[in-house]
């Protein structure tokens, strides 16, 4: 076998193996940050509720969070301030 030979085989067995990997882990990696937002979204719920009028948490650690939430506040503002419907439950 020539070391040309082998190079295509490394190259044939590494697109497989990537293919493989691809189909397997593409829906775990959507599935993942899917529910990474959510929890994102939701935590900022609880801590930031009361800029949509729902007082879950005393405004000290709000506060004290703050900093570390402004750069998501208009996202998650907008998202939960969207209007939905059934087909948004769907996707």
């Amino acid at each position: 076998m020539t070391e040309e030979e082998r190079n295509i085989f490394r190259k044939i067995s590494k697109s497989t193996i990537e293919f493989i990997y691809g189909m397997a882990g593409h829906d775990m990696t959507r599935f993942a940050l899917k529910t990474r937002g959510s929890m994102e979204h939701l935590f900022i719920l609880i801590t930031m509720g009361d800029l949509l009028g729902v007082p879950i948490l005393p405004p000290y650690y709000s506060l004290r969070l703050l900093p570390y939430v402004v750069p998501q506040i208009s996202t998650w503002k907008r998202r939960m301030l969207r209007e939905r419907d059934l087909t948004d439950a769907l996707a």
